[in-house]
């Protein structure tokens, strides 16, 4: 979910930060530069369930604007890095 704000301030982003931690769906939150203000990975079974995440997330906070895209297949997934660029005697 791409979300954007018009609140830039101390308490809002606080009360945002609470509400999206509460939400187990949610595995990661970041806060962007460029037009997107913040970029949150939620992870859910189906559409249905995504639809009761948003409609939790709208009454917990106020956004500006939320965009949302899904993934329609994992085509690479890995943790590991690339550490071999660290090795360059």
């Amino acid at each position: 979910m791409s979300i954007r704000t018009d609140q830039h301030n101390e308490r809002w982003f606080e009360a945002f930060a609470a509400a999206v931690a509460a939400f187990p769906e949610v595995i990661e939150l970041y806060r962007m530069s460029g037009e997107v203000d913040y970029l949150i990975h939620v992870v859910v079974p189906d559409i249905p369930a995504f639809d009761g995440f948003y409609k939790r997330l709208i009454r917990s906070v106020d956004l500006t604007d939320v965009s949302t895209s899904f993934a329609m297949e994992r085509i690479k997934y890995t943790t590991a890095l690339p550490l071999h660029y660290a090795d360059r005697g």
